[in-house]
């Protein structure tokens, strides 16, 4: 019965006279500044801040971690279509399926960003960075993408003294191929394209040799 009364007066106890709590605009924003991205904000920001199409921000806000990865890699990297295009291709497809989620995936952003300068340098071609540098990586995250393309020989030939030569090479033995270019057959070109690659073993940048192409058979 006592315990019920020293309750009840419990009840009376006035509330301490505390001042009221003021936080400063600059406080507020920085905790604004420390709070994530809600989905919709953060696909604005995909959109208006990397320049990227509405649906490439829907696919990589659909969950949090991906967005943060993707947000990380945008941060050392100014290639900001590729690096969606890394992301929901090989990274997407190796996660998928392996059924990890992306806090288990291998490569750093730090990693992937190399590997996206190489190609967007012209260095390798997306299709050789993709199907033979990008599982060497997978398998050795650890390394430097440049270091693993130039140990297995996968670099481009972007000396455009070498390409000419070849592109020379391959006009000489089809003089019939220029004439039917210069008379408005244009699809010609991508033929040519691939007799110089041929001779370069796929090693000739394509974006040099196809301007050294055009070059050549433009010139009267």
């Amino acid at each position: 019965m006592r315990e019920k009364e020293v309750l009840k007066d419990y009840r009376y106890f006035p509330e301490p006279d505390l001042p009221p709590l003021v936080m400063s605009e600059e406080w507020i924003e920085v905790l604004r500044q420390a709070m994530p991205l809600l989905p919709r904000e953060c696909c604005k920001k995909f959109i208006n801040t990397y320049q990227l199409p509405a649906y490439d921000a829907s696919v990589l806000t659909e969950d949090r971690d991906t967005a943060l990865y993707f947000e990380e890699l945008c941060q050392l990297t100014t290639y900001y279509k590729a690096a969606s295009n890394w992301v929901m291709g090989p990274v997407k497809s190796y996660l998928n399926e392996l059924t990890l989620s992306i806090k288990e995936f291998p490569l750093q952003p730090m990693i992937l960003a190399k590997l996206i300068a190489l190609v967007e340098q012209d260095q390798l071609s997306f299709s050789v960075a993709s199907q033979k540098l990008y599982p060497a990586l997978l398998a050795q995250p650890d390394k430097s993408p440049l270091a693993l393309a130039q140990a297995f020989n996968l670099l481009q030939e972007s000396d455009t003294k070498k390409i000419q030569a070849l592109v020379d090479e391959v006009l000489a033995a089809y003089p019939e191929k220029i004439a039917a270019y210069r008379n408005g057959k244009k699809g010609i070109l991508g033929m040519l394209m691939g007799e110089v690659m041929k001779k370069s073993r796929g090693k000739a940048a394509p974006k040099v040799a196809n301007a050294l192409l055009r070059q050549c058979l433009e010139d009267a």
